[in-house]
């Protein structure tokens, strides 16, 4: 999956599906399913000291949380590949390749992008990450710059930067 500027996200028709088929189970039979436990759980008694009440509800909540951002991923989502960076700068859905303050023997190569639409053994970083707002935009040959989680600034260089294949 990418987003672009105009929050259009770019699914595979396979990352499509996967996700569609998620949704229609999660707001089908996993509901009956948690519904049923959480009035098994119920009948147990004294709601206050029921373990297995609290868990269903809270495995209900996690279940509702994940319905949500599957409807807003799918109502904003465009089936095709991301639309190559005119300019050749590194874009979502791209796999780019970094080496850390250009030495040139501690590579980095990921798929930017969301794990939705990787469908492989790449590593993904999000667009949104540290590491993915520092490098977007910049060129193969070029360095980019981001903030590491101490606070620190962390210098990389771009190696390579590609359309993603699946």
């Amino acid at each position: 999956m990418t987003q672009t500027s105009e929050n259009v996200t770019w699914l595979t028709q396979e990352a499509y599906n996967k996700l569609k088929d998620e949704l229609e189970y999660l707001t089908g039979p996993a509901r009956t399913e948690i519904a049923a436990k959480i009035a098994a759980a119920r009948e147990e008694g004294d709601l206050r000291e029921n373990g297995g009440y609290h868990a269903a509800k809270e495995e209900q909540g996690k279940q509702e949380l994940r319905v949500r951002q599957l409807t807003q991923l799918l109502e904003n989502a465009q089936v095709g590949e991301a639309p190559a960076s005119a300019d050749g700068a590194v874009a979502p859905g791209m796999v780019v390749t970094i080496a850390f303050d250009g030495d040139e023997d501690d590579t980095l190569t990921f798929l930017l992008a969301s794990r939705e639409y990787a469908s492989g053994d790449i590593e993904t970083y999000s667009p949104q990450s540290p590491l993915g707002t520092g490098v977007i935009g910049h060129k193969v040959g070029e360095d980019a710059e981001y903030e590491l989680p101490n606070g620190k600034k962390a210098s990389v260089r771009i190696l390579k930067a590609e359309p993603y294949s699946a």
